[in-house]
């Protein structure tokens, strides 16, 4: 009977043994989980990281990923691009680039997740790509403030 419970005790203790070196393994030296957007269009779907993501407070501290999608898309089917609350609870802009010219739109914060973006302009052309990022104010020597991108997310559409 000693035999069978120093036996169950050995095993318990390599047990814990284990699962600690896995759980350490596992959570050392990981970088921070950035948020993703992602992308639809005619059966094809892009999740994609930043390209740059800077702190908030000093736009200056950045994390230089240089992430950018590839979306394949036609004329007939419009972009389905979806945002993580992470950025949807900020303030963010849509940049749409377009051949001909490019279209900003903001939104407030907590108003959208989603957006439809058609992918044929009848006035500026065809869709090249889509960005998405988080303005920071920031003010100049003169005192003067100003909207600068914190954070950019970047989707490149591939024509058939």
């Amino acid at each position: 009977m000693k035999r069978v419970v120093a036996a169950l005790v050995l095993v318990a203790v390599l047990a814990s043994i284990v699962t600690g070196a896995l759980i350490w393994r596992l959570t050392r030296d990981r970088a921070p989980r950035l948020p993703e957007i992602s992308a639809y269009s005619h059966g094809h779907l892009t999740r994609v990281g930043p390209y740059r993501y800077c702190q908030v407070l000093d736009p200056t501290d950045c994390i230089v990923p240089a992430e950018q999608g590839e979306l394949p898309v036609t004329g007939r089917d419009p972009v389905q691009l979806s945002v993580p609350p992470a950025i949807g609870r900020a303030p963010w802009v849509l940049l749409r680039a377009y051949e001909g010219d490019d279209l900003v739109e903001e939104f407030r914060p907590g108003t959208r997740l989603a957006v439809t973006i058609p992918t044929v302009d009848p006035h500026r052309g065809r869709l090249t790509g889509i960005a998405v990022q988080l303005p920071t104010l920031v003010r100049d020597e003169a005192g003067n403030e100003f909207p600068v991108p914190h954070a950019e997310w970047s989707v490149r559409t591939v024509w058939n």
